[in-house]
């Protein structure tokens, strides 16, 4: 059952990547580029988002940090200057520091809610409303399954994934009667220069084309939920349905951590 719009590649979209210079939202953002939609691709990394946008015809660099309040409003003003409109935003900005509470660090912990968590919420302050006064529009949340419940190194990055999902959830109660679209997307581990930081095995470990496949998929699908791969999601998602004494003895054995 579609719970969203769903993409469509003849409706001359406009499509803005937000962490697009590398990963999951690079790949995204040359998919949709190589099949003729208009995407804007921000991120720090200006040199990557040129490359991008003389390698794209159509498609537009912003090179902006997540957390700065006024450059992504700007940002976002330029698009609407530019396109007249904006069709969908996908939000997969992120950083990630494997941490336990041995090692804990007020600074790292931080970073990861100002880039992962609010800088998400600096995005949807002038997006929300610019889609209200369409009348149109979609949200996508990358957020992980490593936020579906606590996991040993996890302590900087689950929670702020966690509170994407629990956001994308009430954006959509609240937004589906406007006409406006929400997606969450649940990835396991995917080959980007974030997890090849990892110490320990990553089962199922994906490439950042795959990861943009199943996102595509979803769209097309109009799906709410985009997580993969599925057997690995559904591993998780069957803990968290476990009294905590068993859910805690199987993450232990499992992560022998």
């Amino acid at each position: 059952m579609a719970l969203n719009p769903r993409f469509d590649y003849s409706a001359d979209q406009v499509v803005w990547v937000v962490g697009a210079s590398t990963g999951i939202g690079r790949a995204v953002a040359e998919r949709l580029a190589s099949k003729g939609v208009k995407v804007v691709v921000s991120a720090r990394n200006a040199s990557a988002l040129h490359a991008f946008e003389a390698r794209f015809n159509g498609c537009l660099a912003l090179a902006l940090d997540v957390t700065d309040v006024a450059a992504v409003r700007s940002a976002c003003n330029a698009i609407v200057h530019r396109y007249g409109r904006l069709d969908r935003v996908l939000y997969c900005a992120g950083v990630y520091q494997a941490m336990r509470a041995q090692q804990f660090d007020l600074s790292q912990m931080v970073q990861h809610q100002q880039v992962n968590y609010i800088g998400a919420l600096n995005v949807l302050a002038p997006v929300i409303p610019l889609f209200l006064q369409q009348g149109c529009g979609h949200i996508s949340l990358v957020s992980s399954v490593a936020g579906f419940g606590g996991l040993p190194q996890g302590l900087a990055y689950g929670p702020t994934k966690a509170a994407l999902t629990h956001l994308a959830e009430t954006l959509f109660l609240d937004l589906r009667p406007q006409g406006i679209g929400v997606s969450v997307v649940h990835p396991g581990f995917v080959e980007t220069p974030l997890t090849r930081q990892n110490e320990f095995p990553m089962p199922f470990l994906q490439t950042p084309e795959q990861a943009a496949d199943a996102i595509e998929k979803g769209w097309l699908r109009g799906s709410f939920e985009i997580d993969f791969p599925k057997r690995f999601s559904l591993i998780l998602k069957a803990l968290r349905w476990l009294p905590y004494s068993l859910y805690f003895k199987l993450v232990h054995k499992g992560t022998g951590l």
